[in-house]
């Protein structure tokens, strides 16, 4: 499902096949730095088949030795070494991880690992080049572990967050013209982060494609409502919805 359609790839829905070695490269072509090889394909199924044996006996009752953190933080780290399929390995290997924590917890776990991983690709990846070559992966475990109680965390921000956008809807949307109501949906869009920085009275006039003018007689109508609040001054002056959040 990930890969359907490329015509780049030979084995799609299925272990790779090829006889080139499956490397992570960088630098020049005449002088390439090698930072990860995976085993050779024609032994993926054997590979596969002990990462599925040691995940199910792993997840099963009375077997669990470790904290959900741990065997997702080993989950991943065990698929993508193994890296069976020409594309998409990382992605599944969340998937995994997301799958073992949901298992291990005995019920569904609302966290999306790609997010923030993808937010910070340089120190997953390095995270990952320096734990492929030796059996401690101690510091993949801090590292990864981290990163699922860090995307928790992201996820109760974002539960919080979808609440109080409709509790502020609920408020303002009858008191907002168009216009207001445009620069709203276009900050909410952003997510629970909102706007860098907050907004200025610029970017009002930009998102809401009006005049200086109109935008200042509209941010001052939706501080009087309590829609907005004000830091700063002259130039340096942002604004930021009013909600619980």
């Amino acid at each position: 499902m990930l890969t359907n359609g490329r015509r780049d790839l030979a084995d799609i829905g299925n272990y790779r096949t090829h006889e080139d070695p499956m490397q992570v490269v960088s630098g020049r072509l005449d002088k390439p730095t090698i930072h990860f090889e995976a085993p050779p394909s024609h032994s993926m199924k054997h590979e596969m088949n002990n990462f599925i044996a040691w995940f199910n006996k792993t997840h099963s009752k009375g077997e669990n030795k470790y904290s959900p953190l741990i065997n997702a933080s080993i989950a991943h780290l065990y698929f993508v070494s193994i890296h069976p399929f020409e594309d998409g390995n990382g992605r599944i290997a969340r998937a995994i991880a997301e799958k073992s924590i949901a298992q291990s917890i005995g019920q569904p776990a609302l966290i999306s690992l790609s997010k923030t991983i993808e937010a910070n690709k340089k120190m997953y990846y390095n995270a990952l080049e320096n734990n492929n070559k030796r059996t401690d992966i101690t510091d993949w475990i801090l590292y990864f572990g981290q990163t699922i109680l860090d995307v928790q965390e992201d996820t109760l921000k974002l539960i919080d967050f979808l609440i109080e956008k409709a509790k502020f809807f609920d408020r303002n949307t009858s008191l907002m013209n168009e216009r207001q109501l445009k620069v709203v949906t276009r900050i909410f869009d952003t997510g629970h982060q909102g706007f860098h920085g907050g907004l200025s009275a610029d970017n009002y006039a930009k998102i809401a494609k009006t005049s200086a003018s109109t935008a200042t007689r509209d941010l001052k109508d939706m501080l009087e409502k309590n829609i907005f609040v004000k830091t700063g001054q002259l130039k340096g002056t942002r604004y930021w919805l009013h909600i619980g959040f």
